[in-house]
């Protein structure tokens, strides 16, 4: 099997399922930070699956991607859960700073990145505060580039009800920063 044939195959599939794969691990998902790990994962497998089986393996790509995700969710959350056993999580902090973006040496100004820093940080911490719905309707419409019909429907939520949230939540943040 060429990986050509592959890589056209996966692609294939992605554009077909991805919207839905993502919208049914937001939906089930504990936690907004691992969306994005989930959703890798359950199409990383797929690939793999793809080179071990061929192209021809896979007929019903939406129902091979979903189970996929589906076991993503279950095996992340009951690690997650037999690890709290040994250890304490802490899942409000980072465990890494992120390095700052490069600036050009005319454009540095050392107060100016310090206060984007700082205002950045505190938008962080004021939606983490939010309830985790909150988050996800964040998550979609910021780091997705989702319009809001497209996460009503991927939250099974009305299309007010995310609107409200989302301009509620920037409402506050204008307020608070």
């Amino acid at each position: 099997m060429s990986n050509t044939a592959i890589a056209a195959r996966f692609d294939e599939i992605y554009n077909s399922t991805s919207k839905e794969a993502l919208a049914f691990i937001t939906a089930r998902c504990g936690r907004t930070a691992d969306i994005s790990d989930i959703f890798q994962e359950t199409y990383t497998d797929l690939y793999t699956l793809l080179i071990k089986r061929g192209t021809e393996y896979v007929t019903h790509e939406r129902a091979l991607v979903l189970r996929i995700a589906k076991r993503k969710l279950s095996k992340h959350y009951s690690f997650l859960e037999r690890l709290k056993n040994f250890t304490s999580i802490n899942y409000t902090k980072d465990n890494k700073e992120e390095d700052p973006p490069e600036h050009e040496a005319a454009d540095f100004s050392t107060e100016d990145f310090a206060v984007d820093h700082i205002m950045l940080e505190n938008a962080k911490q004021l939606i983490k505060s939010k309830p985790e719905d909150v988050r996800k309707i964040f998550y979609l419409k910021y780091y997705m580039g989702l319009s809001i019909p497209e996460i009503a429907q991927m939250l099974s939520l009305n299309e007010s009800t995310v609107k409200n949230k989302l301009y509620r939540t920037i409402k506050e943040l204008r307020r608070v920063l």
